[in-house]
């Protein structure tokens, strides 16, 4: 059974298989979903969509445009991530940074592992399939390896993540230090992009080369935050070694105390947030070595999973991105400005909390995956036709 599906019958189920590839690259830069608040004191003339933001799959970013009319004129659009978050710590809501924080991390690795997954379940022979699955997988394992436990790891994560992560963090600067300039982050961080661009535009280096700038721009950024935090607590902390390790579970702990700095509460989360990385990475490690092991045989159950796994992305999102909404909206500290009872933020739709109208709604990247997943679900009943014909 193996090699029972001829080259040329092949074609169509590999042509849907490439094709899903193909979006699944496209999808990793497209917003999938985007949530808004609107109230009477965020008029349309300033705010037409509301406050609102992008949900990507590698972070979440400004939704807001930028207003140029006869009565507004902004140099840049208002930052709406920070305007969201201001929003939601009154009622003791975390910050945003503060969800989905393995899901962002692992983002690029579980996007390129589906892709894999995809090409190994449309090749109909043994061996080109096995043997292109251990070479991605291995891949995809050394990546992960040196992403996230060797020292300036980051260098290997995506540039998206990376400034999202910065942006989170430029929205506290000079909270927790009055001495320092409110924006003081921010400021270095535009002239040392600035000077990049500058020489970039002298030497008119490559594209490829302008965006590992930008890259070296924002972890610098990210270092000098860290050693100024490592500062302020006298040493306490490890010094910076520019590991995904270290990133995720040092900004996932500033994420929670930007607003409600409580150390008794903050420490079993961050904690908590450790061993669930450590799951997820040795967990990943060993689902690529399940699948390879199914891969040997054609029409195996693991091998089935190859392509409903990627098919199901859209429901996978779903029920993680309600799951976070629950955490949200259930794990409300008590430091808030006012109390409210635990509440489910909407997922889709249009509700309402306190005075403002919330609006959730999927947008292009959503729509990407359940073209995915029609594309995948036309691979898998091609194959299972043309396994049922070799049998008979």
């Amino acid at each position: 059974m193996n090699n029972a599906v001829s080259f040329r019958s092949n074609l169509p189920v590999m042509g849907l298989a490439l094709l899903a590839v193909a979006l699944l690259a496209v999808l990793y830069f497209t917003p999938v979903w985007w949530v808004s608040l609107k109230a009477p004191n965020y008029p349309p003339e300033a705010f037409p969509d509301g406050v609102r933001i992008h949900f990507h799959m590698n972070g979440v970013f400004n939704g807001c445009r930028k207003i140029d009319s006869d009565e507004i004129q902004e140099d840049e659009a208002l930052d709406c991530v920070h305007e969201m978050d201001t929003i939601n710590h009154y009622v003791g809501m975390y910050p945003i940074a503060a969800g989905g924080v393995i899901e962002r991390a692992f983002s690029p690795f579980l996007i390129s592992m589906l892709g894999i997954m995809v090409v190994g379940f449309a090749c109909s022979k043994r061996s080109l399939r096995v043997g292109i699955m251990g070479v991605g997988f291995a891949g995809i394992t050394v990546w992960m390896w040196l992403t996230f436990m060797t020292p300036d790891g980051l260098r290997y994560q995506s540039t998206g993540y990376i400034k999202a992560m910065v942006t989170s963090l430029d929205q506290e600067a000079g909270n927790e230090d009055d001495s320092a300039p409110v924006s003081g982050i921010v400021a270095r961080l535009k002239a040392e992009m600035a000077e990049v661009e500058r020489r970039e535009r002298e030497a008119q280096q490559a594209t490829k080369k302008a965006s590992e700038s930008a890259k070296l721009g924002y972890l610098e950024s990210l270092q000098i935050t860290y050693d100024k935090d490592r500062e302020r607590r006298g040493n306490t902390i490890d010094s910076w070694d520019g590991s995904g390790h270290q990133l995720l579970l040092w900004h996932y702990k500033k994420s929670l105390g930007r607003y409600f700095n409580n150390p008794t509460e903050i420490g079993p989360m961050v904690n908590a947030m450790g061993i669930a990385f450590n799951v997820v990475f040795y967990g990943l490690i060993v689902a690529m070595i399940v699948l390879l092991i199914g891969a040997m045989r054609m029409g195996s159950p693991l091998y089935w999973l190859m392509g409903l796994v990627p098919a199901g992305l859209p429901v996978f999102f779903l029920i993680d991105y309600s799951a976070w909404l629950w955490w949200y909206g259930h794990r409300l500290n008590d430091m808030g400005a006012f109390t409210v009872k635990p509440f489910m933020p909407t997922v889709f739709g249009d509700g309402k909390v306190a005075q403002f109208s919330t609006h959730s709604y999927p947008y292009w990247g959503f729509g990407l995956m359940l073209l995915i997943s029609v594309v995948l679900l036309a691979a898998i009943i091609l194959r299972r036709k043309q396994l049922r014909r070799s049998t008979a």
